[in-house]
């Protein structure tokens, strides 16, 4: 394993250009307990990355800090080059990061399509915005075609969990964020989730970080970083993800 301390220069590596998403020195804190240390990551245009580490070390804090969900004591978070580092999360939503967190948060008393077009909020200020539901989002969640009437409360887990994902992308992100999205999902829908992500960036452009334990779907990745202790500790193209650091990161 190697540490990673020159953000711009990985995500460079990534693609040979300057990164979308550019995260530099984060540091983070609850209250005084010192979670994310010196973070330093980036997100290439059109590539998936994905950050892997046991429970506990730091992922999901640090997807709310690129969120705004969190605030660093120190350190920057950079889109396109554009310092996002104090923006509130709303904001941070309609310049292009679209956020699916863990336990997916649809709304249960609104229909799927109600939920559906909560996304377009995310939207930029003066951009179109329709009801109508792009032929898109079923290409690539199929079955949220045959449930737009439905309450999202009474879809299954893993329904519900590419009714979150589809969500996001009525807002257009030009990054989109995903926190453990096969958590608790039977197999045969995660194959589907992780199918539909890799689409997404392929057919898209757009860049995908995600957090996941899945080791199937870890490997549909460009790159990954490996976090330990609330920092960066390695990372590489997925290719050369080596069953050491599998083990050591991965493993239950």
């Amino acid at each position: 394993m190697r540490p990673q301390t020159d953000t711009a220069t990985t995500a460079s590596v990534q693609t040979g250009s300057e990164p979308l998403l550019d995260i530099a020195n984060l540091n983070v804190y609850y209250g005084e307990s010192h979670i994310l240390r010196d973070v330093d990551m980036g997100v290439a245009s059109g590539k998936m990355v994905c950050l892997i580490g046991r429970n506990g070390v730091g992922k999901t804090t640090l997807l709310k800090t690129i969120m705004g969900l969190l605030a660093p004591r120190a350190g920057a978070v950079r889109l396109g080059g554009e310092s996002i580092t104090r923006l509130t999360p709303d904001r941070r939503a309609k310049l292009g990061i679209g956020y699916v967190p863990q336990g997916r948060e649809i709304i249960p008393r609104l229909t799927v399509k109600e939920n559906l077009i909560l996304g377009l909020e995310a939207r930029p200020k003066g951009a179109l915005k329709t009801t109508e539901i792009p032929e898109e989002i079923f290409e690539l969640f199929p079955v949220l075609k045959t449930m737009l009437s439905r309450m999202g409360g009474d879809l299954s887990g893993g329904q519900q969990q590419q009714l979150s994902i589809a969500r996001a992308l009525m807002g257009k992100p030009r990054l989109l964020v995903l926190d453990e999205p096969t958590e608790g999902i039977q197999p045969s829908i995660i194959l589907e989730i992780e199918a539909a992500v890799r689409k997404i960036v392929t057919t898209t452009g757009m860049s995908v970080l995600l957090v996941e334990q899945h080791l199937h779907f870890v490997r549909q990745a460009d790159w990954y970083y490996a976090m330990q202790k609330g920092g960066i500790v390695a990372s590489g193209p997925t290719h050369e993800l080596s069953n050491e650091v599998i083990q050591k990161f991965l493993a239950v």
